[in-house]
């Protein structure tokens, strides 16, 4: 099967994020200026680099309570800071819960029955039992091609690791909670199989 993008698709849904899959949610908290908490899963979502560490998430479409973009995109971009909360298989369903399109000023956190705790760097709450949090920094906003589409890159400040993910060789070992990850249409999957495969030399 082949089809252009500018073409009506032959298939009754668009495959692509079934295409480019797994792909890891960022589980984001936000506090806006006004004190108000969200909580809200993207799955546009991947680490860049590593000096300094930075990370993008992508925001795709407005709400129509928010003057721009959804609640997450709005507090971020008021405050500078977000906080990507790593989800294991533990809290499928919290995560999908997550994502109703709850009203400006729900607390999803508190919604759903889970604990907060606040970030060290950073004016914005994480939660508590996540496997891994990362403190980021709003660094920059892109408009990307097409209606409400933005790229938010951000800046890792600081990072808390759950006490039962971390082996005594310290290793931050995602066996122990199995990340939850974004297939397409209504698919998740969580990894379980992990294999090390040493990167090759060239031969001298």
């Amino acid at each position: 099967m082949f089809y252009r993008i500018a073409d009506d698709r032959p298939l009754p849904r668009d495959p692509l994020t079934a295409i480019v899959s797994p792909r890891p949610i960022a589980w984001i908290t936000t506090r806006g200026a006004d004190g108000q908490v969200n909580l809200s899963p993207y799955s546009f979502f991947t680490a860049v680099a590593y000096s300094p560490p930075q990370v993008i998430v992508s925001s795709i479409g407005n709400k129509p309570d928010r003057d721009a973009g959804k609640d997450t995109f709005a507090q971020a971009s008021a405050t500078g800071m977000l906080c990507i909360n790593i989800a294991g298989y533990e809290d499928r369903e919290a995560v999908n819960a997550s994502s109703a399109p709850f009203p400006a000023g729900v607390n999803e956190a508190a919604h759903l029955g889970l604990e907060l705790a606040e970030c060290e760097t950073i004016d914005c709450p994480r939660l508590a039992g996540a496997a891994a949090s990362l403190e980021c920094r709003l660094i920059q906003v892109v408009d990307l091609e097409g209606e409400a589409n933005r790229l938010m890159i951000a800046r890792i400040e600081a990072i808390h690791l759950r006490d039962d993910c971390v082996t005594e060789e310290g290793r931050f070992d995602v066996t122990r909670y199995k990340p939850l990850t974004r297939l397409g249409y209504a698919d998740f999957g969580a990894i379980e199989t992990v294999f090390a495969m040493p990167r090759p030399r060239l031969p001298e």
